[in-house]
């Protein structure tokens, strides 16, 4: 089911920035310093999305909160499915780590970024155990892979290790 959910999501995605291509290329607006686009077939009625000078940021509403993402892991998001994701809506706002990168907590897993590593996401059983070890701050640092199926699981690359969760168990290898 994770594996239908993925692709679902890819196709969601395709789908989506297609159709902000197609509404940002016939914009007639003139002021190309700020602009909103909301299309119902591409965003839930509670999110909102600004982009300015080339970024771009959501804001998300949630039973929690209004949550906005943006930048370098707006782009990633974006690229998993955004809220119809497994990652699902966020449950914070962004947070600085080590290096000037960030990080962003959703209900199904952690986006980070850095300039070294780019943006990837954490999720599931590696997620727990990365986070167990500190996450961004601690041994492995930050991920430099998403998730990669392995024979009998999945695997992440992450900038000090590798952590593996494979026969529904976990392994890592330290570099």
């Amino acid at each position: 089911m994770h594996h239908l959910a993925r692709r679902t999501a890819a196709v969601t995605m395709t789908l989506a920035a297609a159709a902000l291509l197609f509404t940002g290329c016939s914009n007639s607006n003139s002021d190309s310093s700020s602009s909103t686009t909301s299309s119902s077939a591409t965003q839930s009625s509670a999110e909102t999305t600004t982009q300015s000078a080339g970024a771009g940021e959501t804001k998300i509403q949630t039973p929690s909160g209004e949550f906005t993402v943006s930048g370098h892991l707006l782009a990633k998001y974006q690229e998993m499915g955004g809220v119809s994701s497994p990652l699902g809506p966020p449950t914070a706002n962004a947070v600085s780590g080590p290096d000037g990168g960030s990080c962003q907590e959703f209900t199904g897993g952690v986006i980070c970024w850095s300039e070294k590593t780019q943006a990837h996401v954490a999720w599931g059983e590696i997620r727990k155990k990365w986070e167990s070890e500190g996450g961004v701050n601690g041994k492995f640092g930050y991920p430099t892979s998403d998730e990669k199926d392995v024979p009998g699981g999945k695997e992440s690359d992450f900038t000090g290790g590798t952590i593996s969760w494979v026969n529904q168990q976990i392994s890592v290898t330290m570099k």
